[in-house]
Protein backbone atom coordinates (compact mmCIF):
# COMPACT_ATOMS: atom_id res chain seq x y z
CA UNK A 1 0.00 0.00 0.00
CA UNK A 2 2.65 2.35 1.39
CA UNK A 3 6.36 2.57 2.33
CA UNK A 4 7.04 6.74 2.54
CA UNK A 5 10.89 7.57 3.49
CA UNK A 6 11.67 10.42 5.46
CA UNK A 7 14.29 12.51 7.54
CA UNK A 8 12.36 11.59 10.41
CA UNK A 9 12.04 7.89 9.92
CA UNK A 10 10.09 5.20 7.67
CA UNK A 11 6.52 4.73 8.20
CA UNK A 12 4.32 2.61 5.65
CA UNK A 13 1.46 -0.26 5.90
CA UNK A 14 2.31 -3.37 7.24
CA UNK A 15 2.59 -6.62 5.16
CA UNK A 16 2.38 -6.76 1.23
CA UNK A 17 5.98 -6.51 -1.13
CA UNK A 18 9.74 -5.40 0.59
CA UNK A 19 10.32 -1.64 -0.37
CA UNK A 20 6.68 -0.98 -1.44
CA UNK A 21 5.25 -1.42 2.65
CA UNK A 22 6.73 -1.80 5.80
CA UNK A 23 7.63 -5.07 5.98
CA UNK A 24 10.31 -7.02 8.55
CA UNK A 25 12.81 -6.87 6.33
CA UNK A 26 12.32 -2.75 5.70
CA UNK A 27 11.82 -2.50 9.62
CA UNK A 28 15.59 -4.62 10.11
CA UNK A 29 16.95 -2.61 7.21
CA UNK A 30 16.23 0.95 8.60
CA UNK A 31 17.19 0.06 11.78
CA UNK A 32 20.22 -1.31 10.94
CA UNK A 33 20.78 1.95 8.86
CA UNK A 34 19.89 4.20 12.32
CA UNK A 35 22.47 1.77 14.43
CA UNK A 36 24.93 2.02 11.89
CA UNK A 37 24.77 5.91 11.88
CA UNK A 38 24.66 6.18 15.64
CA UNK A 39 27.82 4.19 16.24
CA UNK A 40 29.66 6.47 13.55
CA UNK A 41 28.79 9.28 15.49
CA UNK A 42 29.86 8.03 18.91
CA UNK A 43 33.65 6.71 19.71
CA UNK A 44 31.92 4.80 22.95
CA UNK A 45 32.43 1.36 22.81
CA UNK A 46 28.94 0.42 24.18
CA UNK A 47 25.96 2.57 22.69
CA UNK A 48 22.62 1.96 24.56
CA UNK A 49 19.10 2.62 22.64
CA UNK A 50 15.86 3.34 23.98
CA UNK A 51 12.40 1.23 22.48
CA UNK A 52 9.19 1.80 22.86
CA UNK A 53 5.92 1.78 21.37
CA UNK A 54 2.73 2.72 21.24
CA UNK A 55 -0.52 -0.17 21.57
CA UNK A 56 -0.80 -1.08 17.51
CA UNK A 57 -1.23 -4.75 16.66
CA UNK A 58 1.86 -4.55 14.79
CA UNK A 59 3.68 -2.83 17.53
CA UNK A 60 4.98 -6.07 19.52
CA UNK A 61 6.68 -7.42 16.17
CA UNK A 62 8.26 -4.38 15.14
CA UNK A 63 9.53 -3.76 17.83
CA UNK A 64 11.11 -7.02 18.11
CA UNK A 65 12.47 -6.86 14.62
CA UNK A 66 14.24 -3.17 16.02
CA UNK A 67 15.44 -4.56 18.81
CA UNK A 68 17.72 -7.74 17.51
CA UNK A 69 19.01 -5.89 14.52
CA UNK A 70 20.80 -3.73 17.06
CA UNK A 71 21.95 -6.14 19.22
CA UNK A 72 23.57 -7.54 16.55
CA UNK A 73 25.05 -4.17 15.65
CA UNK A 74 26.79 -4.76 19.45
CA UNK A 75 24.30 -1.54 20.41
CA UNK A 76 22.33 -2.19 24.02
CA UNK A 77 18.61 -2.05 23.97
CA UNK A 78 16.34 -1.33 26.57
CA UNK A 79 12.99 -2.13 26.05
CA UNK A 80 10.63 -0.08 27.69
CA UNK A 81 7.62 -1.82 25.65
CA UNK A 82 4.11 0.33 25.89
CA UNK A 83 4.78 3.96 26.12
CA UNK A 84 4.21 7.07 24.70
CA UNK A 85 6.36 9.30 22.12
CA UNK A 86 7.43 11.53 24.76
CA UNK A 87 7.93 9.32 27.08
CA UNK A 88 10.31 7.15 25.26
CA UNK A 89 11.86 11.07 24.68
CA UNK A 90 12.24 11.79 28.71
CA UNK A 91 13.76 8.13 29.05
CA UNK A 92 16.70 8.68 27.02
CA UNK A 93 17.67 12.03 28.71
CA UNK A 94 16.89 10.26 32.19
CA UNK A 95 18.69 7.46 31.38
CA UNK A 96 21.88 8.97 29.66
CA UNK A 97 21.08 6.86 26.23
CA UNK A 98 22.94 7.17 23.09
CA UNK A 99 19.68 7.57 20.98
CA UNK A 100 15.71 6.56 21.34
CA UNK A 101 13.14 4.48 18.52
CA UNK A 102 9.70 4.67 18.73
CA UNK A 103 7.75 2.51 17.31
CA UNK A 104 4.20 4.35 16.47
CA UNK A 105 2.54 5.52 13.25
CA UNK A 106 1.18 8.24 15.59
CA UNK A 107 -2.87 9.42 13.83
CA UNK A 108 -2.41 6.57 11.22
CA UNK A 109 -4.79 4.03 10.93
CA UNK A 110 -4.00 0.93 12.48
CA UNK A 111 -2.64 -0.88 9.34
CA UNK A 112 0.10 1.80 9.58
CA UNK A 113 3.39 1.96 11.71
CA UNK A 114 6.83 3.46 11.59
CA UNK A 115 10.04 4.28 13.15
CA UNK A 116 10.64 7.30 15.12
CA UNK A 117 14.43 8.23 15.12
CA UNK A 118 15.80 9.80 18.57
CA UNK A 119 19.32 11.70 18.78
CA UNK A 120 21.37 11.23 22.55
CA UNK A 121 19.23 14.92 23.60
CA UNK A 122 15.58 12.67 23.05
CA UNK A 123 14.90 14.84 20.09
CA UNK A 124 13.90 14.34 16.76
CA UNK A 125 17.28 13.79 14.23
CA UNK A 126 18.09 16.61 11.93
CA UNK A 127 17.23 16.60 8.11
CA UNK A 128 21.71 16.14 7.52
CA UNK A 129 21.26 13.40 10.27
CA UNK A 130 18.13 11.35 8.68
CA UNK A 131 20.02 12.06 5.07
CA UNK A 132 22.77 10.06 6.48
CA UNK A 133 20.48 7.12 7.77
CA UNK A 134 18.54 6.97 4.22
CA UNK A 135 22.06 6.96 2.31
CA UNK A 136 23.25 4.43 4.78
CA UNK A 137 19.91 2.48 3.98
CA UNK A 138 20.04 2.55 0.65
CA UNK A 139 23.01 1.29 0.23
CA UNK A 140 23.13 -1.69 2.91
CA UNK A 141 26.35 -0.71 4.02
CA UNK A 142 25.85 -2.94 7.83
CA UNK A 143 28.83 -4.26 9.85
CA UNK A 144 27.02 -6.89 12.50
CA UNK A 145 28.78 -7.76 15.26
CA UNK A 146 30.69 -10.82 16.29
CA UNK A 147 29.01 -13.39 18.59
CA UNK A 148 31.32 -12.03 21.52
CA UNK A 149 29.85 -8.10 20.90
CA UNK A 150 26.41 -8.49 20.25
CA UNK A 151 24.59 -6.41 22.65
CA UNK A 152 22.62 -6.94 25.77
CA UNK A 153 19.02 -6.51 25.44
CA UNK A 154 16.44 -5.54 28.70
CA UNK A 155 12.97 -4.89 29.49
CA UNK A 156 12.72 -2.07 31.42
CA UNK A 157 9.35 -1.06 33.44
CA UNK A 158 8.03 2.37 35.01
CA UNK A 159 8.84 4.82 33.01
CA UNK A 160 5.27 6.52 32.27
CA UNK A 161 5.37 6.80 35.75
CA UNK A 162 9.09 8.46 36.00
CA UNK A 163 7.35 11.01 32.96
CA UNK A 164 4.62 11.51 34.92
CA UNK A 165 6.91 12.22 38.33
CA UNK A 166 8.85 14.85 35.86
CA UNK A 167 5.81 16.29 34.85
CA UNK A 168 4.59 17.10 38.57
CA UNK A 169 8.20 18.08 39.75
CA UNK A 170 7.34 21.63 36.69
CA UNK A 171 6.92 25.12 38.64
CA UNK A 172 3.82 25.87 36.40
CA UNK A 173 2.09 22.72 36.91
CA UNK A 174 -0.40 23.79 40.08
CA UNK A 175 -0.76 20.32 41.15
CA UNK A 176 -2.76 22.25 44.67
CA UNK A 177 -5.27 23.89 42.48
CA UNK A 178 -5.82 21.89 40.01
CA UNK A 179 -7.09 19.29 43.26
CA UNK A 180 -9.00 22.40 44.58
CA UNK A 181 -10.74 22.61 41.11
CA UNK A 182 -12.11 19.06 41.54
CA UNK A 183 -12.15 18.27 38.17
CA UNK A 184 -14.56 15.54 36.17
CA UNK A 185 -13.27 14.74 32.80
CA UNK A 186 -13.74 12.12 30.06
CA UNK A 187 -10.24 10.14 28.39
CA UNK A 188 -10.77 9.17 24.91
CA UNK A 189 -6.85 7.40 24.41
CA UNK A 190 -8.02 5.79 21.02
CA UNK A 191 -7.44 2.27 23.07
CA UNK A 192 -3.52 3.02 22.58
CA UNK A 193 -0.92 3.72 25.16
CA UNK A 194 -3.01 7.16 26.19
CA UNK A 195 -5.10 5.02 28.11
CA UNK A 196 -2.25 4.05 30.68
CA UNK A 197 -0.66 7.68 31.02
CA UNK A 198 -3.45 10.07 31.21
CA UNK A 199 -5.35 8.43 33.88
CA UNK A 200 -2.62 7.65 35.65
CA UNK A 201 -1.29 11.61 35.48
CA UNK A 202 -5.20 12.69 36.38
CA UNK A 203 -4.88 10.34 39.76
CA UNK A 204 -1.91 11.97 41.13
CA UNK A 205 -3.80 15.57 40.23
CA UNK A 206 -6.95 14.38 41.82
CA UNK A 207 -8.74 14.75 38.65
CA UNK A 208 -11.94 12.52 38.71
CA UNK A 209 -11.93 10.83 35.33
CA UNK A 210 -14.16 8.14 32.77
CA UNK A 211 -12.60 6.17 30.67
CA UNK A 212 -13.97 6.21 26.90
CA UNK A 213 -11.61 3.97 24.52
CA UNK A 214 -8.68 3.44 27.50
CA UNK A 215 -8.05 0.10 26.53
CA UNK A 216 -4.29 -0.23 25.39
CA UNK A 217 -5.16 -3.39 22.55
CA UNK A 218 -4.70 -1.21 19.22
CA UNK A 219 -7.64 -1.96 18.13
CA UNK A 220 -8.80 1.65 17.03
CA UNK A 221 -12.45 2.34 17.72
CA UNK A 222 -12.72 5.67 15.36
CA UNK A 223 -10.25 7.30 13.23
CA UNK A 224 -7.27 7.90 15.87
CA UNK A 225 -6.71 10.92 14.34
CA UNK A 226 -8.42 13.45 16.96
CA UNK A 227 -10.65 16.12 14.67
CA UNK A 228 -14.08 16.67 15.34
CA UNK A 229 -16.05 14.19 12.63
CA UNK A 230 -14.17 11.72 14.57
CA UNK A 231 -15.04 11.99 18.52
CA UNK A 232 -18.87 11.98 18.74
CA UNK A 233 -18.46 9.51 21.19
CA UNK A 234 -16.20 11.44 23.44
CA UNK A 235 -18.68 14.65 23.06
CA UNK A 236 -21.61 12.69 23.64
CA UNK A 237 -20.52 11.33 26.97
CA UNK A 238 -18.99 14.41 28.44
CA UNK A 239 -22.83 15.97 28.20
CA UNK A 240 -24.12 12.63 29.36
CA UNK A 241 -21.69 12.94 32.24
CA UNK A 242 -21.89 16.55 32.83
CA UNK A 243 -17.98 16.36 33.02
CA UNK A 244 -15.94 19.76 32.91
CA UNK A 245 -14.83 18.76 29.60
CA UNK A 246 -12.68 15.79 27.59
CA UNK A 247 -9.54 14.76 27.08
CA UNK A 248 -8.07 13.52 23.50
CA UNK A 249 -4.85 11.95 22.69
CA UNK A 250 -3.19 10.43 19.87
CA UNK A 251 -1.72 6.80 19.94
CA UNK A 252 1.41 7.59 20.19
CA UNK A 253 -0.11 10.72 23.23
CA UNK A 254 1.72 13.76 21.52
CA UNK A 255 -1.11 15.38 19.88
CA UNK A 256 -3.69 16.85 22.94
CA UNK A 257 -7.62 17.90 22.25
CA UNK A 258 -9.84 19.74 24.23
CA UNK A 259 -13.95 19.13 24.16
CA UNK A 260 -15.87 21.68 26.46
CA UNK A 261 -18.43 20.46 28.65
CA UNK A 262 -21.07 21.69 25.78
CA UNK A 263 -19.40 18.67 24.04
CA UNK A 264 -18.51 21.35 21.60
CA UNK A 265 -14.45 20.82 20.23
CA UNK A 266 -11.85 23.23 22.31
CA UNK A 267 -10.57 23.19 18.87
CA UNK A 268 -6.69 21.12 18.37
CA UNK A 269 -5.05 24.87 17.39
CA UNK A 270 -6.05 26.26 20.29
CA UNK A 271 -4.37 23.70 23.15
CA UNK A 272 -1.39 25.19 22.30
CA UNK A 273 -3.20 28.77 22.27
CA UNK A 274 -4.59 27.84 26.00
CA UNK A 275 -1.48 26.53 27.16
CA UNK A 276 0.78 29.10 26.06
CA UNK A 277 -1.74 31.97 26.98
CA UNK A 278 -0.91 30.20 30.74
CA UNK A 279 2.72 30.27 30.59
CA UNK A 280 3.07 33.52 29.32
CA UNK A 281 1.37 34.68 31.77
CA UNK A 282 3.51 33.60 34.21
CA UNK A 283 6.78 33.91 32.14
CA UNK A 284 7.81 36.33 30.02
CA UNK A 285 8.80 35.35 26.41
CA UNK A 286 8.05 34.28 23.24
CA UNK A 287 6.85 31.47 21.01
CA UNK A 288 6.94 29.11 17.63
CA UNK A 289 4.55 27.12 15.90
CA UNK A 290 4.63 26.29 12.07
CA UNK A 291 3.18 27.77 9.42
CA UNK A 292 0.02 25.80 8.90
CA UNK A 293 -0.73 26.63 12.86
CA UNK A 294 -3.85 29.16 13.43
CA UNK A 295 -2.83 33.65 14.05
CA UNK A 296 -4.11 33.18 17.51
CA UNK A 297 -0.99 31.72 18.97
CA UNK A 298 0.28 35.20 17.24
CA UNK A 299 -2.53 37.33 18.58
CA UNK A 300 -1.86 35.96 22.56
CA UNK A 301 1.63 36.20 22.17
CA UNK A 302 1.53 40.00 21.45
CA UNK A 303 -1.14 39.95 23.94
CA UNK A 304 1.70 39.13 26.78
CA UNK A 305 4.52 41.04 25.18
CA UNK A 306 6.24 38.78 23.61
CA UNK A 307 7.28 38.03 19.83
CA UNK A 308 6.25 35.26 17.57
CA UNK A 309 7.79 33.10 14.74
CA UNK A 310 6.78 30.61 12.31
CA UNK A 311 8.76 27.85 11.21
CA UNK A 312 8.49 25.03 8.61
CA UNK A 313 6.54 22.06 9.22
CA UNK A 314 7.45 19.71 11.22
CA UNK A 315 8.44 19.10 15.01
CA UNK A 316 12.38 19.21 14.11
CA UNK A 317 11.89 22.74 12.26
CA UNK A 318 9.92 24.09 14.91
CA UNK A 319 12.13 23.07 17.84
CA UNK A 320 15.07 24.45 15.71
CA UNK A 321 13.41 27.53 15.98
CA UNK A 322 12.27 27.65 19.35
CA UNK A 323 15.94 26.67 20.25
CA UNK A 324 17.70 29.96 18.06
CA UNK A 325 14.89 31.91 19.63
CA UNK A 326 14.89 30.99 22.99
CA UNK A 327 10.95 30.45 23.12
CA UNK A 328 9.10 29.63 26.37
CA UNK A 329 6.77 27.92 24.49
CA UNK A 330 5.82 26.48 21.40
CA UNK A 331 4.35 23.38 19.10
CA UNK A 332 2.08 22.95 16.53
CA UNK A 333 -1.03 23.47 15.74
CA UNK A 334 -2.47 19.53 15.44
CA UNK A 335 -2.04 19.95 19.65
CA UNK A 336 1.38 19.24 19.67
CA UNK A 337 2.65 21.28 23.19
CA UNK A 338 6.22 21.66 23.28
CA UNK A 339 7.69 23.11 26.77
CA UNK A 340 11.27 23.25 26.68
CA UNK A 341 11.02 24.00 30.87
CA UNK A 342 10.20 19.84 30.39
CA UNK A 343 11.48 18.57 27.11
CA UNK A 344 12.20 19.80 23.57
CA UNK A 345 9.03 17.49 22.17
CA UNK A 346 5.26 17.33 21.80
CA UNK A 347 4.31 15.89 24.66
CA UNK A 348 0.22 15.33 25.82
CA UNK A 349 1.12 15.03 29.46
CA UNK A 350 2.80 18.20 29.46
CA UNK A 351 0.13 19.87 27.97
CA UNK A 352 -2.77 18.21 30.21
CA UNK A 353 -0.80 19.60 33.47
CA UNK A 354 -0.52 23.47 32.03
CA UNK A 355 -4.29 23.20 30.81
CA UNK A 356 -5.47 21.63 33.91
CA UNK A 357 -3.23 24.74 35.78
CA UNK A 358 -4.48 27.55 33.56
CA UNK A 359 -8.58 26.42 33.94
CA UNK A 360 -7.80 25.76 37.46
CA UNK A 361 -6.37 29.31 38.12
CA UNK A 362 -8.98 31.22 35.90
CA UNK A 363 -11.75 29.53 37.79
CA UNK A 364 -14.08 29.58 34.44
CA UNK A 365 -15.66 27.19 32.56
CA UNK A 366 -13.62 25.48 29.34
CA UNK A 367 -16.15 26.61 27.18
CA UNK A 368 -15.52 30.24 28.74
CA UNK A 369 -11.82 30.02 28.21
CA UNK A 370 -12.07 29.23 25.00
CA UNK A 371 -14.36 32.15 24.15
CA UNK A 372 -11.80 34.17 25.54
CA UNK A 373 -9.98 33.55 22.77
CA UNK A 374 -9.77 35.33 19.14
CA UNK A 375 -11.91 33.79 16.99
CA UNK A 376 -10.20 31.80 13.88
CA UNK A 377 -11.60 29.17 11.56
CA UNK A 378 -9.77 26.65 9.95
CA UNK A 379 -10.70 24.31 6.88
CA UNK A 380 -7.55 21.01 6.55
CA UNK A 381 -8.14 19.51 3.48
CA UNK A 382 -5.95 17.77 0.94
CA UNK A 383 -5.69 15.87 -2.33
CA UNK A 384 -4.60 12.78 -2.92
CA UNK A 385 -1.18 12.14 -5.55
CA UNK A 386 -0.46 10.08 -8.09
CA UNK A 387 2.47 9.19 -9.89
CA UNK A 388 1.94 11.64 -12.79
CA UNK A 389 2.41 14.86 -10.52
CA UNK A 390 4.50 17.17 -10.36
CA UNK A 391 4.33 18.84 -6.87
CA UNK A 392 7.36 20.93 -7.33
CA UNK A 393 5.30 22.40 -10.77
CA UNK A 394 2.33 22.74 -9.29
CA UNK A 395 3.37 24.78 -6.60
CA UNK A 396 5.75 26.88 -8.70
CA UNK A 397 2.69 27.60 -10.71
CA UNK A 398 0.86 28.44 -7.41
CA UNK A 399 3.39 31.34 -6.66
CA UNK A 400 3.43 32.54 -9.95
CA UNK A 401 0.00 32.87 -9.83
CA UNK A 402 -0.12 34.84 -6.62
CA UNK A 403 3.48 36.89 -6.65
CA UNK A 404 2.02 39.93 -5.97
CA UNK A 405 0.86 38.57 -2.32
CA UNK A 406 4.74 37.72 -1.73
CA UNK A 407 4.23 34.07 -0.73
CA UNK A 408 6.66 32.39 1.93
CA UNK A 409 8.05 29.53 0.45
CA UNK A 410 10.33 27.72 2.72
CA UNK A 411 8.06 24.68 3.68
CA UNK A 412 5.53 24.25 0.43
CA UNK A 413 3.63 27.55 -0.34
CA UNK A 414 2.22 30.02 2.28
CA UNK A 415 -0.22 32.97 1.12
CA UNK A 416 -0.90 35.77 3.61
CA UNK A 417 -3.69 37.81 2.85
CA UNK A 418 -5.17 40.33 5.06
CA UNK A 419 -7.56 38.26 7.15
CA UNK A 420 -6.92 35.11 6.41
CA UNK A 421 -4.03 32.98 4.45
CA UNK A 422 -3.64 29.30 3.16
CA UNK A 423 -0.76 26.83 3.01
CA UNK A 424 -0.16 24.27 0.80
CA UNK A 425 2.70 21.63 0.83
CA UNK A 426 3.64 17.97 0.52
CA UNK A 427 2.93 15.85 3.44
CA UNK A 428 6.22 14.03 4.51
CA UNK A 429 4.11 11.26 6.33
CA UNK A 430 1.22 10.25 3.62
CA UNK A 431 1.01 10.63 -0.18
CA UNK A 432 -1.32 13.54 -0.31
CA UNK A 433 -0.89 17.82 -0.29
CA UNK A 434 -1.53 19.58 2.21
CA UNK A 435 -4.32 22.45 1.89
CA UNK A 436 -4.97 24.52 5.09
CA UNK A 437 -6.74 27.71 5.29
CA UNK A 438 -7.61 30.18 8.13
CA UNK A 439 -9.78 32.97 8.20
CA UNK A 440 -12.72 34.33 10.65
CA UNK A 441 -15.33 32.29 9.80
CA UNK A 442 -15.86 28.78 8.55
CA UNK A 443 -17.43 29.35 5.60
CA UNK A 444 -15.01 31.68 4.05
CA UNK A 445 -12.04 29.52 5.27
CA UNK A 446 -14.16 26.76 3.35
CA UNK A 447 -14.50 28.72 0.60
CA UNK A 448 -10.73 29.91 0.38
CA UNK A 449 -9.73 25.85 0.54
CA UNK A 450 -12.31 25.51 -2.36
CA UNK A 451 -10.96 27.97 -4.60
CA UNK A 452 -7.52 26.40 -4.21
CA UNK A 453 -8.33 22.97 -4.44
CA UNK A 454 -9.73 24.11 -7.98
CA UNK A 455 -6.88 26.36 -8.93
CA UNK A 456 -4.64 23.19 -7.99
CA UNK A 457 -6.53 20.69 -9.97
CA UNK A 458 -6.96 23.32 -13.09
CA UNK A 459 -2.58 23.02 -13.14
CA UNK A 460 -2.30 19.08 -12.56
Amino acid sequence: MALIKSISGIRGTIGGIVNENLTPVNAVKFAAAYGMWLKSENSNESLTVIIGRDARISGEMISNLVSNTLTGLGINVVDIGLSTTPTVEIAVTLDHADGGIIITASHNPKQWNALKLLNHKGEFLNAEAGEKILKIAENENFIFAEVDYLGKYEKKEGYIERHIDEVLKLDLVDVEAIKSANFKVVVDAVNSTGGIAIPSLLEKLGVEYIKLYCEPNGHFPHNPEPLKEHLTDISELVVKEKADFGIVVDPDVDRLAIICEDGSMFGEEYTLVACADYVLSKTKGDTVSNLSSSRALRDITLKHGGKYQASAVGEVNVVELMKSTNAIIGGEGNGGIIYPASHYGRDSLVGTALFLSHLANEKVSCKTLRESYPEYYMSKSKIELTPEINVDEVLEKIIQKFENEKPNCIDGVKIDFEKEWVHLRKSNTEPIIRIYTESNTQKTADELAEKFISIIENVL
